[in-house]
């Protein structure tokens, strides 16, 4: 008999479902019984016990399914130690749901606050696995997260969508994707929709550089633009300053812009007098069904975290490392983010074929 638990944390992506089924197939077919308790919204049902059985039938049909059948919420990982409204001990909470399920292993998939937290329930003696999700790729110890190649596909849609209406109408065109801290989504979709123009958080703009591309495509007889915009991007002189000082500067931008591609469109315009548009996909990047890749990469996800149950080999990430699935110790991967390197050989490349990532 094996009792697992299941929840994910944090933003929805499209692959939750297909990794879920993976692991429970897996199971299924490794052991005589199993018993899978579902716990609703992230971890809030592991606090307050809000949870479900569920039976292996419930995973058949979902690999093509978006979201999660168990519903997500963000927790997060500062204020685990902190008590409730009422005073609960958010870590005991935890703690007694899980045993007094008597769980083997609880499964555990989400980003980044999602994995410190399990790191935390991993100090905490309980046996814990994780499954890197999220559409930004930023996990460190893995190459590759469920869900990043399906938001790549519909931001790299919205940019192509964007190109007949830009060239249309000669304007610049900026598109805004997904990323606070990391820009990976904004690279790989920048470069499959051929962005002419490409912001990320790692490599602060110049924004005169940014119009000197324009300028450039101008005078080639190019009449339009497309900028795909980091929503973390940051300028050299914002990136100059200290922690306070940059804080209060993003406070006072925050009142004069929705978001910072509204600040890079009203700085282009100043200098170059052109009509600038801006397209933000948002959400939708998150949504609809996963791509052929990532119902791959999530069953696999599942089979090797399903193989790892079966060895009692608890405590870490599973993650994709050069084509491999590896079991990675949770403690050296928690609280680290996989950024993109300015120096790596993709952004070299990018740069040899024309675009510009401002700097």
């Amino acid at each position: 008999m094996k009792r697992i638990g299941l929840l994910t944390s944090g933003g929805d992506c499209q692959a939750l479902n297909a990794t879920m089924r993976g692991v429970v197939k897996g199971l299924a077919n490794a052991c005589d019984e199993l018993e899978v308790y579902g716990f609703l919204n992230g971890y809030k049902g592991l606090i307050y016990g809000d949870y479900r059985i569920l039976d292996t039938r419930e995973f058949s049909g979902i690999l093509t399914k978006g979201g999660t059948i168990l519903g997500s919420s963000r927790q997060p990982f500062k204020l685990m130690r902190v008590p409730d409204a009422n005073g609960l001990d958010k870590v005991e909470a935890m703690k007694h749901t899980y045993h007094k399920l008597r769980l083997d292993c609880l499964v555990i998939l989400g980003g980044n606050g999602t994995q410190k937290t399990a790191n935390l329930l991993r100090e905490e003696g309980l046996n814990v696995i994780h499954l890197p999700k999220t559409i930004d790729n930023d996990i460190y110890g893995t190459d590759m997260t469920f869900g990043f190649y399906s938001a790549v596909n519909i931001a790299t849609e919205a940019i192509d969508c964007i190109h007949t209406t830009a060239a249309s109408h000669n304007r610049v065109f900026i598109v805004e994707v997904m990323g606070h801290k990391v820009g990976w989504l904004t690279l790989y979709a920048g470069m499959a929709g051929g962005a002419d123009i490409i912001l990320l958080p790692e490599i602060p703009y110049d924004i005169d550089k940014v119009v000197e591309k324009i300028n450039e495509r101008s005078k080639a007889g190019k009449g339009f633009t497309i900028l795909a915009v980091a929503e973390g991007a940051i300028s050299k002189e914002d990136a100059a300053l200290g922690k306070k000082e940059l804080k209060k500067k993003m406070a006072a931008d925050a009142q004069k812009y929705p978001c910072v591609s509204y600040k890079v469109a009203a700085e282009i315009q100043e200098k170059t007098g052109q009509e600038i548009r801006v397209t933000v996909p948002g959400h939708t990047q998150r949504g609809g069904s996963p791509c052929p890749y990532d119902r791959v990469l999530s069953t696999r996800y599942g089979a090797e975290a399903a193989r790892a149950i079966m060895d009692a080999d608890y405590g870490c990430m599973i993650g994709l490392v050069d084509g491999k699935m590896k079991r990675v110790p949770l403690g050296e991967c928690a609280g680290k983010l996989k950024t993109v390197d300015p120096k790596s050989s993709i952004i070299t490349e990018a740069k040899m074929t024309g675009i510009s990532f401002g700097d």
